[in-house]
């Protein structure tokens, strides 16, 4: 898969200088997923789907983890900012992916536009010192998004906050967001593109092959 990035705060220098085997895994396991295997996982696991966005979140997970990145991290060691309940595991307080030294956190972002600041300010909170213990410190950020042609050629839901929209939110969040960033755009897929059919009262994402 290929991406473009871009940098806040000298992210993408400092990643690449300091953190350089964070960063070479980062784009081992963007670069490794293919059509193919985006593909072969919706159609198999998220039919029911009305984007590739669950086979890719799929794929990211098992090749960070095979990296032995830590999934799904606690920002914060107190336990009130833990808890979860039967319905829905509470992931305001957590990070995607950390690396093994807790030095990079990675975020990847599919949300609702209106979700996109606040996915900007979750690693200034790995990051930053808080009133609240830490459970992690990291240093830098890195947040994985889909760009506005992976948005409409992957079937996502039209209100998701792009990286073409979280670089235009970084110069006005610039006082906020303190710490280094970089801003990944997954670009679209070159052999499919995703259709939507109705069936029944459900949206689903067809892969159409080109």
């Amino acid at each position: 898969m290929k991406f473009v990035t871009h940098e806040h705060r000298f992210g993408e220098h400092l990643i690449k200088s300091q953190f350089p085997s964070a960063w070479n895994d980062i784009c081992d396991v963007i670069s490794s997923v293919t059509d193919d295997d985006i593909i072969k996982l919706h159609e198999g696991n998220y039919s029911n789907q009305k984007s590739i966005s669950k086979a890719l979140n799929h794929l990211f997970r098992d090749r960070f983890v095979e990296k032995k990145w830590e999934k799904e991290s606690y920002i914060f060691a107190d336990r009130s900012y833990q808890r979860t309940d039967s319905n829905r595991p509470d992931g305001v307080w957590r990070l995607d992916f950390a690396n093994p030294d807790n030095s990079v956190s990675v975020e990847v972002s599919y949300n609702h536009g209106e979700a996109l600041a606040w996915n900007l300010l979750k690693p200034v909170l790995a990051s930053e010192l808080n009133h609240v213990e830490k459970s992690i410190q990291t240093q830098l950020g890195v947040i994985i998004l889909a760009t506005q042609d992976m948005k409409i050629a992957g079937g996502f839901d039209g209100a998701i906050g792009t990286f073409e929209k979280a670089v235009q939110y970084l110069d006005p969040l610039r006082s906020q967001l303190t710490v280094p960033m970089v801003l990944v755009g997954l670009e679209a897929p070159r052999s499919f593109r995703v259709n939507h059919v109705k069936a029944s009262n459900k949206t689903l994402g067809k892969i159409q092959r080109l």
